[in-house]
């Protein structure tokens, strides 16, 4: 299995895993993360639609060189949540637990470039 088939097949998997279970949490995540979500529709749409790039991760990671400009959007999906986090956090509204999550992110996003490098046509 490439480089490529392997970060982005791992990225969609874990982010599944990670995020599916979000759409039973709304009423916990009120309750250990006060106050409570007053917009469920934000909540379930930003859910949506993340699951939506975690299948997308999938999908790339089925056939990297077919699926290679999507890997560019997929950097932004990566860096925007993990940039956002590092400067919440630095501005003290951030918990460290989800600095995790943005941490993660970062890193997926760096090998998500890595991807997009090493799956360039030769010339």
């Amino acid at each position: 299995m490439t480089f490529a088939r392997w970060v982005f097949r791992i990225a969609g998997i874990l982010g599944l895993l990670g995020v599916v279970p979000m759409y039973f949490s709304e009423t916990r995540i009120g309750i250990e993360t006060p106050p409570p979500i007053t917009h469920p529709e934000f909540f379930y749409g930003f859910v949506g639609v993340v699951i939506a790039w975690q299948v997308a991760f999938v999908v790339i990671g089925q056939d990297p060189l077919r699926y290679r400009p999507l890997m560019l959007p997929a950097m932004i999906e990566k860096f925007s949540f993990s940039f956002a986090g590092w400067i919440l956090f630095f501005q003290g509204r951030l918990a460290g637990q989800m600095l995790a999550a943005c941490t993660f992110d970062l890193v997926l996003g760096i090998l998500f470039v890595v991807s997009f490098l090493r799956t360039a046509p030769s010339r």
